[in-house]
């Protein structure tokens, strides 16, 4: 989820989603090795809550995919616990979920929290609000009892949200923020809290997003579990630390440099979907790979899709290739669009958003001990 919190707006690619309100059906093709994995961890999931790795506890955490573009995992909050669905986002910090005080109609939408039901809830007289690119979250700063799976922080500060302007259509529930504490708008983000309390041994994290509406995905916290990913992590050291953003040595197609000439920075999201970039790089990759708008989205032939381009992103001097077949979405209408999209804000900097797109091939650990991203193919 691209947060541009630097600049005072916080800019959300997925509000611009439109996703039915629904649990989707994933898909399987039962002869694939993958999908042997899927098959199996979907059977496990809650099973394989605690792995030893390392002489650590490694906590793995179940995320439903719904339709390549919404990683979504459950949460508890209050006492006794109230599930929600939220996005584990890597581009923010903070937890927020909907409150019963709101009466708008995208909150009627969503589960919403029940406060008088907890006994372990603790209001505070704090407010917040937070601007995206589609619209607006208001709310209140509150402390209740936070669970994710067999991971509990108690008297956890979050946010309820009392209202909530552009996000009728949005799948999920809330978010929870994965970046570091320094762009946190209220308090110590959840993953900090643990880490201090010592639920979590290792200050790490890691995300396996499946493709093709495949069950399967986790985000896994204290260690790695490497079943999940085939050869060598490659570890990039963040650019500067306290955000999950690197240095990009280049972008190319066919062995010619398309964006990212001089270097520069790409933040690695799982809150966003896609991929993003200036409005005048994406508009030249999109010609490139011959894609014509319509509408708000760039399409492709769907019989071109085996044939399109592999476009590579180099990253601290290692090659990561993202081949046509990864950068195209079929549409319920059988429509295939690309995957690109222009940044919402022109900074001096050329920025860059990794978001599913990406990740969906490329197994991530978020270290936040030593400050760095790894990297590895995907299983």
């Amino acid at each position: 989820m691209k947060w541009l919190v630097l600049l005072g707006l916080v800019s959300i690619s997925e509000c611009i989603v439109k996703i039915p309100l629904r649990r989707v059906k994933t898909m399987r093709n039962t002869i694939s090795e993958k999908n042997m994995l899927n098959n199996f961890l979907k059977e496990h999931a809650y099973r394989l809550s605690q792995i030893s790795f390392r002489g650590s506890n490694l906590t793995i955490h179940p995320l439903g995919n719904t339709k390549d573009l919404v990683y979504l995992g459950n949460i508890t909050i209050g006492t006794p616990p109230q599930e929600f669905q939220v996005i584990f986002d890597t581009g923010s910090s903070d937890l927020w979920v909907p409150s019963n005080f709101c009466a708008i109609e995208a909150c009627s939408l969503h589960t919403r929290f029940r406060h008088l039901q907890s006994s372990t809830f603790r209001p505070t007289n704090r407010t917040f609000s937070i601007t995206y690119g589609c619209g607006t979250v208001k709310g209140i700063v509150v402390h209740d009892t936070v669970r994710i799976g067999d991971l509990v922080s108690t008297d956890q500060p979050f946010g309820l949200s009392t209202a909530e302007y552009g996000f009728r259509r949005i799948p999920f529930d809330g978010v929870l923020g994965l970046n570091y504490p320094s762009i946190s708008f209220w308090s110590i983000p959840i993953f900090d809290k643990l880490k201090n309390e010592g639920a979590i041994s290792e200050p790490v994290f890691a995300f396996y997003l499946s493709k093709d509406g495949q069950e399967g995905s986790v985000v896994m916290f204290g260690g790695v579990d490497h079943r999940y990913y085939k050869g060598e992590l490659n570890w990039v050291p963040l650019i500067p630390e306290g955000n999950w953003m690197v240095h990009m040595d280049r972008i190319t197609i066919e062995r010619n440099v398309i964006a990212c000439s001089a270097g520069c920075k790409a933040v690695v999201d799982t809150g966003a979907p896609f991929i993003e970039g200036p409005k005048s790089q994406v508009d030249n990759m999109q010609k490139l790979i011959g894609a014509r708008p319509r509408g708000s989205k760039y399409y492709v032939p769907c019989s071109a899709v085996n044939t399109l381009p592999t476009i590579i992103f180099t990253i601290n001097s290692i090659n990561y290739t993202v081949p046509g077949g990864a950068y195209i979405i079929k549409n319920p209408r059988g429509r295939c669009y690309t995957t690109f999209k222009e940044n919402q804000w022109s900074p001096s900097t050329e920025i860059w958003i990794l978001g599913d797109v990406f990740l969906r091939l490329y197994f991530s650990v978020f270290d936040r001990g030593h400050d760095r991203i790894g990297l590895a193919r995907a299983v």
